[in-house]
């Protein structure tokens, strides 16, 4: 795909996607945001739902409406169209938020990749744990589970491969690095991310309106905690 281009695909018969790049680029998910903005305040009727991914927006509508004021065209061509003749990625300048802090524990009790991880990158532990800490991280997208939110980039010298064989069972908060991305399970689940830390929090609740602890756009900040701080956290009531 040429830079600066967009392209709009057909997801089946009740989706469509825009996708300014194939890459994971700050500059082609700014676009994706804006446009998610827009259209979150501007609605078009038939459209259920808008998902927004690394460089990717994906429409989700229902045939039967837009075939209400699509005058014979197919649902993915009016919309199509609809989308095209929209400058939904003006520029706006956004309020920049305070980033999200989450504590980690990195102890290796919780931490079971992080002496091979540290061994990856050729670096010590303690040194591991300042690069991944250290930084501010994106929000690029939720998915493979509910509120699982994928961040990034983490630094170059701590990109890790995925585990050739993925684990039958991640606990609830263990965080993981897969490339250059990093996140955080929400859920007990199968995975294959180096397991490099734990946070005591919940990112999950079904019982909440908004059941997911993160969203698109989010800016996060890991704080290292200590063992005894993370089960004080894990014991604390509400």
């Amino acid at each position: 795909m040429d830079k600066g281009k967009k392209v709009i695909y057909s997801l089946g018969d009740q989706a469509l996607s825009i996708e300014w790049s194939a890459a994971i680029e700050e500059a082609a998910n700014e676009q994706v945001m804006q446009a998610f903005r827009y259209w979150q305040k501007h609605p078009i009727s038939g459209v259920t739902d808008l998902i927004p991914a690394y460089s990717s927006l994906t429409f989700v509508y229902d045939t039967a409406i837009i075939q209400q004021y699509s005058r014979g065209q197919s649902p993915f061509t009016w919309l199509s169209q609809k989308i095209n003749s929209t400058n939904s990625t003006t520029t706006t300048v956004e309020e920049e938020t305070a980033p999200l802090i989450v504590p980690v524990c990195y102890d290796p009790s919780v931490a079971p990749d992080l002496e091979f991880a540290a061994q990856f990158a050729k670096c010590a532990v303690e040194e591991f744990i300042q690069l991944h800490s250290s930084k501010i991280y994106k929000v690029y997208m939720l998915g493979f589970l509910p509120g699982f939110a994928y961040m990034a980039s983490v630094d170059k010298k701590i990109r890790l491969p995925r585990k050739e064989t993925p684990r039958k069972l991640v606990d609830a908060g263990s965080v993981g690095i897969a490339g250059e991305q990093t996140g955080i399970y929400p859920l007990d689940a199968p995975g294959g991310w180096q397991l490099i830390g734990k946070t005591p929090i919940s990112l999950f609740d079904i019982s909440k309106e908004d059941p997911c602890f993160f969203k698109p756009g989010d800016r996060v900040k890991f704080e290292p905690i200590s063992l005894d701080a993370f089960h004080d956290f894990k014991n604390c009531k509400p």
